[in-house]
């Protein structure tokens, strides 16, 4: 039976050298489409205030010279994805990324093509005491929820529009590592792999932690069960077993990261 906390431990681990081969987390808000970006990967975010308790600091030198994602090198992981996991998917990184954070120069989004935005404007519109727009993760599009809610697109852009630019203000200021897995699409993806079992690692959905989410946390305020347990902003793989060998594939692309470009 494997060791949850010694196969946490190991992640973190796996995450230092990661950090050190690429020069360090970056903040969303500061990437854009013209960096060095892997085709395919996966990404791991922390957030400003989540820290780790049980599985301890990362060993690697170079993280306590200050390039980690909080001052003691204790930074927690709240959310791990990737993208374009179907066969014939044309997604890359750096699209589902942007997704993510949304226009840079505006501060809009649309939380319809991401599931973490969805999931922080609940969260942020609970714990502010804002109104909920009614069309908030109503159909794939403002045109089809306009038509499910009877109202126009313009109306639905307007009501939403505020709540994504407080979405894309904190995504924007999360730091993140990736992972390049140059794996097609398909059902046998690698980056499916290191996703779902780094997930179920990370996870506390109906089990103990080994890193408890603060007190202050943001998901807490989630209106999903799954984030508020598992203590991550994901809503698949939380309930499910890791295996630890997941970690060998993920040491084994973690040695052919270069630092990029841009």
């Amino acid at each position: 039976m494997s060791d949850r906390a010694a196969d946490t431990g190991r992640f973190y681990d796996l995450l230092g050298r990661l950090a050190t081969r690429t020069g360090g987390p970056r903040v969303l808000r500061d990437c854009s489409g013209r960096m060095d970006w892997p085709r395919w990967g996966v990404y791991f975010f922390f957030e400003p205030g989540e820290t780790r308790y049980g599985s301890g600091p990362v060993s690697d030198s170079s993280l306590n010279s200050g390039s980690c994602p909080s001052a003691d090198c204790r930074g927690r992981v709240v959310r791990v994805g990737t993208h374009g996991l179907t066969a014939g998917s044309k997604s890359v990184l750096w699209g589902r990324l942007s997704q993510h954070r949304g226009d840079a120069r505006s501060g809009r989004g649309n939380h319809r093509g991401s599931i973490f935005r969805l999931l922080v404007g609940i969260a942020l519109a609970q714990r502010n005491g804002l109104p909920l727009p009614p069309s908030w993760g109503v159909g794939n599009s403002r045109g089809a929820a306009a038509g499910r809610l009877g109202l126009s697109p313009a109306n639905i852009k307007d009501t939403e529009e505020s709540l994504e630019r407080l979405v894309s203000r904190y995504i924007g200021q999360m730091p993140f590592l990736w992972l390049d897995v140059p794996d097609e699409p398909g059902p046998g993806s690698r980056r499916g792999l290191i996703e779902r079992n780094a997930i179920a690692l990370l996870s506390s959905f109906k089990t103990p932690a080994v890193d408890r989410p603060s007190t202050n946390w943001l998901g807490r305020n989630s209106d999903r069960e799954r984030v508020r347990q598992s203590g991550l902003w994901n809503n698949a793989h939380v309930e499910q077993a890791w295996h630890p060998d997941f970690l060998a594939e993920m040491e084994l692309r973690v040695e052919t990261m270069r630092r990029p470009g841009g």
